[in-house]
């Protein structure tokens, strides 16, 4: 065990080639998943913390029940989607990375809107009334709430992050595993750790705990930041 690990050390270490590919897949593809979450969740959330529909209640319990996707589910759908069978064959985007980014971006954005909403609504009973008062629409209100809430915001984007980049189950189902192309730190260590490979298996699980520990201390770092500046 002690010379696996001392050979994970050293890969790590010298930057090996193959660390720092799969590695940099791992973060493109779950940044690129964020950032589509985002686009969705955030203004979803937004509108749904500050809307008094019929029904709010029953799309809210629905959004914070897609927050516990079964990972392997989402991949399933994903690949009948994109299978050569499937509505969406013809793309051919199966076993690729976008196809990777698709089920990574299903299974975050209802974390992202799920919390974004509580944040805003939080903010809403503070600043809401005096927002009301301004007349201003609707879209307008949610996105200055959002702005004040923008710290908050950011823990919550990092939080989607750190189950993007250490989700296996969709990724190895619709991405595939493929060495060179889609192969994540994930899925790798989970077949380095059948092939018997332990030092490239545990040299990345070093780096995805390194960025799993960042991710947590940046969102540490912002929850105190916007401790000072609202108090």
């Amino acid at each position: 065990m002690w010379d696996a690990l001392s050979a994970a050390l050293r890969l790590v270490l010298r930057l090996d080639g193959d660390v720092l590919a799969i590695a940099g897949l791992s973060l493109r593809v779950s940044l690129l998943a964020v950032a589509c979450g985002t686009l969705v969740g955030v203004p979803l959330g937004a509108l749904l913390a500050i809307s008094r529909m019929p029904g709010r209640g029953v799309l809210v319990a629905v959004l914070n029940g897609l927050m516990g996707l079964p990972a392997v589910v989402v991949g399933l759908v994903v690949y009948l989607l994109l299978s050569r069978s499937g509505p969406l064959g013809a793309a051919g985007l199966l076993f690729t990375p976008t196809a990777m980014v698709i089920a990574q971006t299903i299974l975050v954005t209802p974390l992202i809107a799920a919390l974004t909403r509580q944040v805003v609504e939080d903010a809403d009973r503070e600043l809401g009334e005096q927002l009301r008062s301004m007349r201003l629409g609707r879209w307008r209100r949610a996105r200055a709430l959002a702005f004040d809430a923008r710290f908050s915001l950011a823990v919550v984007l990092l939080a989607a992050f750190g189950r993007a980049v250490s989700e296996v189950g969709a990724v190895l189902v619709v991405g595939g595993n493929v060495a060179g192309h889609t192969r994540t730190m994930t899925t790798a260590i989970s077949l380095e750790t059948q092939k018997g490979d332990l030092p490239l298996a545990l040299a990345l699980g070093l780096v995805l705990i390194g960025i799993v520990l960042a991710v947590n201390a940046a969102a540490s770092l912002l929850r105190h930041h916007a401790m000072r500046v609202y108090g």
